[in-house]
């Protein structure tokens, strides 16, 4: 099937010969279910997973599953009627409508029935693909993954006689989405919606000890294309090295300290500190019911000079790109902030629809069995002016924080804690000691207005997000370049 087309591919498992419907029966159906409502589509989902873990030379993780369902989504001004199900066919299309009825949407409030605007951004419908629709295991057999986590194995522990374990875990998936809407609510769109999307992560990590004490390190790496890129040694040996070596750091860090002091984030996958502390803020489900700290701001300053702000879901095989959004909508590159003034939010088709704004791309679910929701694609700050060297250099006192673990937001407040995973005092302008145990504490609306210099150089992630939501996990990707916080409270140990 790998030469079929989007379309050939989407018919073969959505519509086949075993299936109790067909083509008209399927429009017949959802035109009914969906007469009167202001919005809704029928989104059709089929993926495969599979997931192999090895721990201590032992494959311990070994897990394949295909899926494959509907959700029929029905919107009537501000509320949402969804029905799913695992089983693809006309009975359960029509159980599923059948619920419609049985909802009462008489006292719901009036649609916001203002003509569709604009926002700050350019509407990419994709001349070319972002991604390879082939399936990522194309061209590997079982038997040469589960050697290939072997290999790490034993590579790992043949770069340094201090290595106690190393674990690495593959993961790939294949999704096939197609996106159905009665033609009166396509607004002039024909036919159907098809996506195919692969996507591979490979994580790696590095333990290792030294009198008596022992620290991690971990690597991963990411996107939409072939697993064969991730299984080339010249690949899996560099992130084994970078793990071994972010361990090793750590077994020399010392406790960090605790205070306000100017922090410098690392390019890259810091820029999650972005994601979480501003990202979500300015989501339009958020914004719309003025729960975010953003709501209302668009027009105004909410950055300090300097910051540009976007989310692009067309970086060609990234991790949070798609051709289409859950909703059938193109992604595009949306501006958020630019030089340091909100100019408009993330978008799905509801929320657009009620605030009369387009919508943007961003109407992101997980599976066939969640209705979509505003979320990210890739979230990344454009660069600056300052060099790398002056930011360390201007800094008397403070923390280098080259890369991050986990982290939390409240969205209301704005206010975030993140664990730097690798992290380094700066003491009169020179990076010193390594330190473990650093968290960053602040709120997303402060440290914007605190970013006082921007590296040139914006990077992106290795392709290891996944944003929560709501019970909602998708896969993202954020970037930054270097940058400087003038004033960040740090939770550390040392006394």
């Amino acid at each position: 099937m790998s030469n079929a087309s989007p379309l050939q591919i989407s018919d073969a498992l959505f519509f086949h010969d075993g299936f109790s419907w067909n083509h008209d029966d399927v429009n017949k159906q959802l035109t009914h279910s969906l007469a009167g409502m202001d919005d809704g589509e029928l989104f059709l989902e089929y993926r495969e997973d599979e997931t192999l873990g090895l721990e201590n030379g032992l494959l311990r993780n070994v897990g394949f599953t295909q899926s494959s369902g509907f959700g029929l989504r029905g919107v009537v001004g501000s509320q949402t009627l969804f029905s799913h199900s695992d089983l693809l066919g006309m009975d359960s299309l029509q159980r599923a409508a059948e619920g419609f009825r049985h909802i009462e949407v008489a006292a719901l409030p009036p649609t916001n029935s203002a003509p569709q605007g604009t926002v700050s951004g350019v509407d990419r419908r994709h001349e070319i693909a972002l991604y390879s629709g082939t399936h990522p295991l194309e061209g590997s057999r079982f038997a040469q993954r589960a050697d290939l986590l072997r290999e790490i194995d034993a590579y790992g522990r043949g770069l340094d006689s201090r290595v106690v374990q190393v674990n690495a875990t593959l993961n790939t998936q294949w999704q096939v989405v197609r996106i159905l809407r009665p033609e009166a609510l396509c607004r002039g769109e024909t036919g159907p919606l098809v996506d195919i999307r692969p996507l591979v992560r490979l994580d790696i990590s590095v333990m290792v000890e030294q009198g008596g004490r022992r620290e991690s390190g971990r690597m991963g790496q990411g996107g939409r294309y072939a697993l064969a890129r991730l299984m080339a040694p010249s690949c899996w040996q560099a992130m084994t090295q970078e793990a071994l070596r972010e361990a090793l750091v750590n077994l020399e860090a010392v406790a960090a300290p605790a205070g306000e002091m100017p922090v410098v984030l690392g390019a890259g996958w810091p820029g999650i500190l972005l994601h979480e502390a501003v990202g979500h803020g300015l989501e339009g489900d958020f914004n719309r019911k003025g729960t975010s700290v953003f709501s209302g701001c668009v027009g105004q300053r909410i950055a300090a000079p300097g910051v540009t702000v976007l989310d692009d879901g067309t970086l060609p095989e990234r991790r949070g790109s798609l051709m289409m959004d859950d909703e059938g909508t193109p992604t595009r590159r949306t501006m958020l902030i630019e030089d340091g003034i909100l100019q408009g939010y993330m978008q799905d088709r509801l929320n657009a629809r009620l605030t009369g704004v387009a919508p943007t791309g961003n109407g992101r679910r997980q599976s066939y069995a969640h209705a979509p929701m505003p979320r990210m694609t890739n979230t990344i700050m454009a660069g600056g002016q300052a060099s790398e060297e002056e930011m360390i250099r201007s800094t008397k006192r403070g923390l280098y924080a080259r890369n991050f673990g986990g982290g939390q937001v409240d969205i209301t407040s704005g206010k975030f804690v993140f664990a730097a995973s690798e992290a380094y005092m700066i003491e009169e302008g020179r990076i010193t000691a390594p330190v473990r145990g650093a968290t960053l504490i602040g709120s997303g609306a402060d440290v914007m207005q605190q970013i006082s210099m921007i590296g040139p150089e914006m990077a992106l992630d290795p392709g290891i997000g996944t944003c929560g939501k709501a019970g909602q996990g998708v896969p993202v990707g954020v970037g930054q370049p270097m940058i400087k916080v003038s004033g960040l409270t740090i939770g550390g140990t040392a006394t």
